[in-house]
């Protein structure tokens, strides 16, 4: 009897191909190193495989959620698979898309995000390319920092989350974190997103705090009924603002002079 062999795309056997001595593994492992009160949504966003000529009526159930309800359960660890079949049409992981959530307050509205991504191609730029190291694991880094303005009359501080890609010695880039892959580097493997917090905050609008020597100070601009409040050269009357937790305050971070 003639064994039956099916063509495999290289570096994957099918499990229903007779003689296929080996299989790799269909998932590989996405986990994070964050800071305290940050936490990662991410999705997983499939094409055809190459070679296919099917496509998925609508582009439906072609990706797919982690974290997506973080409030209530944070899995800091996913195993997301390489390949799916969705219509009856193949599909290969092509990117996952990261969302970065930070929390700077108790209330619902109290964070911000920023982005990262996992890019998966069949050709990657050496320049780009992500190494997996002896151990199968890969890791690629990033720095977020808060940017403070305020909002509304009462002037409330509200955070913006910045996220940047850093080197090996803690510079940071122009870009948000990100990796790149090919299909084949993954199969069975770990793939780390470390991201930090920087160690000091900044206005994430220019010329409307004024540095001081315990922290910053708000520029009144024309008063309360002005939103942006730029400084306009007037260095000399501030404004108080109000923080997250009500408290009434004259200067960031401390609160009090």
């Amino acid at each position: 009897m003639k064994r039956l062999i099916r063509t495999a795309i290289p570096g994957f056997c099918l499990a229903f191909t007779a003689g296929c001595a080996s299989s790799q593994p269909n998932t590989f492992t996405f986990t994070a190193d964050l800071p305290p009160d940050f936490v990662y949504q991410a999705i997983a966003k499939y094409v055809p495989a190459e070679g296919e000529t099917c496509s998925v009526p609508g582009g439906r159930n072609t990706a797919v959620g982690y974290n997506m309800n973080w409030r209530e359960n944070y899995q800091p660890t996913a195993e997301i698979a390489l390949r799916r079949t969705v219509s009856g049409c193949p599909l290969i992981i092509n990117r996952i898309e990261l969302d970065i959530n930070a929390t700077y307050g108790k209330a619902r509205g109290d964070f911000d995000a920023d982005v990262a991504s996992v890019f998966i191609r069949n050709e990657v730029e050496d320049q780009y390319k992500s190494i997996v190291n002896e151990a199968d694991e890969s890791s690629f880094y990033g720095e977020c920092q808060w940017l403070f303005r305020t909002s509304g009359k009462p002037r409330i501080l509200r955070k913006l989350l910045n996220c940047k890609t850093i080197d090996a010695q803690g510079e940071r880039g122009t870009s948000q974190p990100f990796a790149a892959f090919t299909p084949d580097q993954l199969p069975g493997k770990t793939v780390k997103m470390h991201i930090k917090l920087a160690d000091e905050e900044r206005p994430a609008i220019g010329n409307t705090w004024v540095k001081v020597p315990n922290g910053w100070k708000r520029c009144m601009g024309k008063g309360f009924e002005d939103q942006d409040a730029y400084c306009f050269g007037n260095y000399k009357d501030f404004s108080g603002f109000q923080m997250v937790d009500g408290r009434q305050c004259t200067i960031y971070p401390g609160c009090t002079e």
